[in-house]
């Protein structure tokens, strides 16, 4: 029998990839979960494997094709059976008893090219999915209904849009001409024309690019952000990173500042547990995570990426270094996997290897908070009448002042200096 290969759910809030490479084609006989092609998702590259063991009778994909969860890539046959699926229809809730007639048509007027629920042509980036917290089912949902998603309220935990949600969006927003009617943002502007002044060159946003202008964009004007300043005196600690190097080394990792930080950071977080915690304001309540998952800022050809180190408090700083190398070569390579890059309740973004005295680094929604780290410089200084050089390290915390307060982001960013000036203290 001929069965069809589909993109299946890859992630939570992933609708759409590129395919970036076909690795069969028609006529190879393939394996069960053998890749079939691989495709680039808005933060890495995943292979999409077969379902089953087979012949590939067609391919439907080329390189560069942009497709949709649920899009068939190919048609295998097998002499596997496949599990008959119902046949699926626009999912238009019968509860919206307020929505006009007309609205049912206009929504199939607003959905060409769509089967099966399943829009798998798209006029440009959808950016207006990226940002708001939904599942897939919801978010297909409101376009079958014409909402954009980004102006849905949701009533879930952080915020989160369910069905509810979007039908009693419609409920109220539907006009008489059957549209639904978004709430403005008062952001977007229309560029003037720019070639007026001179000629110009035009590059597409990368997928990469394009999430962190939602992400970013969404925690600026949401989270009122604050940054403290302090320095560490990393002397001391800079001799032991170049004593115990080698022994990184030869465990296949590198002994850096950023891993030592790893360290000292999962143990101020458990010192000063608000900083490990998140914001629930649809239910006025503080989440406070009991584990300690820190990403760190990976500068990739791709754009920024964030791999996250799952339980740092538990890991020694040789297997975090191991683990950090590991996750940073993967990350510029686009080999890295999705959960690796989610989960993450710090951030440490460290820019010394480039350069610069200071920054002031936007929270990774939804952490509150996110330490950044600038060149360290060796510089004179006074200690009971005596003047020495010592190697000062830069550092930036940037919190969400609606839970942390000025006082408790300068102790524990003070907390953290005076730990890597004496490491041992993380002992007592």
């Amino acid at each position: 029998m001929i069965r069809e290969i589909r993109i299946p759910e890859i992630g939570e809030n992933i609708e759409s990839g590129e395919v970036v490479k076909v690795l069969v084609s028609t006529g190879d006989a393939v394996e069960l979960d053998q890749p079939i092609i691989e495709l680039e998702t808005d933060k890495a590259i995943v292979e999409i494997p077969s379902p089953t063991k087979g012949r590939i009778t067609e391919i439907t994909v080329s390189a560069g094709d942009t497709v949709k969860i649920g899009h068939v890539i190919a048609r295998i046959e097998t002499e596997e059976e496949e599990v008959a699926k119902p046949v699926t229809t626009p999912d238009i809730p019968s509860d919206i008893t307020s929505a006009p007639v007309e609205a049912v048509s206009t929504v199939e007027e607003m959905l060409p090219g769509e089967s099966d629920g399943i829009k798998t042509t798209s006029p440009g980036p959808d950016q207006g999915d990226v940002t708001a917290p939904a599942s897939p089912s919801v978010r297909r949902l409101a376009r079958q209904l014409g909402v954009d998603i980004n102006s849905v309220t949701g009533t879930g935990s952080v915020g989160r849009i369910s069905r509810e949600d979007v039908k009693e969006y419609v409920k109220k927003h539907i006009s008489p001409s059957g549209r639904a009617t978004p709430r403005p943002e008062g952001e977007a502007r229309l560029l003037p024309d720019l070639s007026r002044w001179g000629s110009i060159e035009r590059e597409p946003l990368s997928k990469v690019r394009r999430v962190i202008t939602d992400n970013t964009s969404y925690a600026w004007r949401t989270i009122p952000h604050v940054t403290q300043f302090d320095e560490a005196d990393i002397t001391e600690l800079d001799k032991f990173r170049r004593e115990y190097g080698k022994e990184a080394e030869a465990a296949g990792g590198k002994l850096t500042v950023t891993v030592i930080l790893l360290k000292v950071i999962a143990a101020a977080l458990a010192h000063f547990p608000r900083f490990n915690a998140s914001l629930d304001t649809q239910n006025g309540e503080i989440i406070y995570r009991k584990y300690y998952h820190i990403g760190v800022a990976v500068d990739t050809d791709h754009g920024l990426l964030v791999p996250v180190l799952k339980d740092v408090d538990k890991k020694s700083i040789n297997e975090l270094a191991v683990q950090l190398t590991d996750l940073a070569e993967r990350a510029r390579t686009r080999k890295i996997s999705l959960a690796e890059l989610e989960g993450g309740t710090f951030t440490v973004s460290n820019q010394g290897g480039i350069g610069g005295t200071a920054f002031t680094p936007i929270i990774f929604w939804p952490q509150v908070a996110i330490l950044g780290v600038s060149r360290s410089s060796m510089r004179p200084v006074y200690s009971d009448g005596i003047c020495e050089p010592r190697l000062i390290l830069p550092l930036s915390l940037s919190y969400d002042h609606r839970i942390i307060d000025g006082a408790d982001a300068a102790r524990f960013l003070s907390w953290v200096a005076e730990t890597l000036r004496k490491p041992l203290l993380m002992q007592l």
